[in-house]
């Protein structure tokens, strides 16, 4: 399988299926090259826990990888108990691989850039639930 590449100047190489887990990772590859952000998708996987032996029997991939900064990103916008296996792999991977820089965009903040960007059109189908109003405190008026 060819490996998935975008930027604003060459968007996204085309492969006989598409690389996306979910339209989550396609609205976040379109946000990164809306930027300009060079970026890889699932470019690399990393052991994890490993036998007896040392041979790795569990390994984590994350969904992005940004050369410019070195560092991955991994989405999490579903179920809660994802989000508990996901964070025990990126401590796993912090404990193996110091060096290895991943960050995690949970559901809270991929709604607030659903809500920014406009992408309701499948938050029906993600069960992602997108707010009603911008992020921050809320507005309240004073009658005079």
């Amino acid at each position: 399988m060819a490996e998935t590449v975008g930027t604003l100047d060459t968007g996204v190489v085309q492969q006989a299926e598409p690389p996306w887990a979910n339209s989550t990772e396609e609205h976040f590859a379109s946000l990164l090259n809306s930027y300009g952000v060079e970026w890889r998708h699932e470019p690399h996987s990393f052991p994890i826990a490993f036998d007896d032996e040392g041979s790795a029997t569990e390994y984590f991939t994350p969904d992005f990888y940004l050369p410019a900064t070195d560092e991955y990103i991994e989405l999490t916008v579903l179920q809660q108990r994802l989000c508990t296996k996901k964070n025990r792999k990126l401590r796993l991977l912090a404990e193996h691989h110091p060096h290895v820089r991943c960050r995690i965009i949970y559901r809270r903040d991929y709604e607030n850039l659903a809500l920014k960007y406009g992408w309701d059109d499948d938050a029906d189908d993600l069960h992602v639930g997108i707010p009603r109003r911008q992020p921050g405190p809320p507005q309240v008026r004073v009658a005079s």
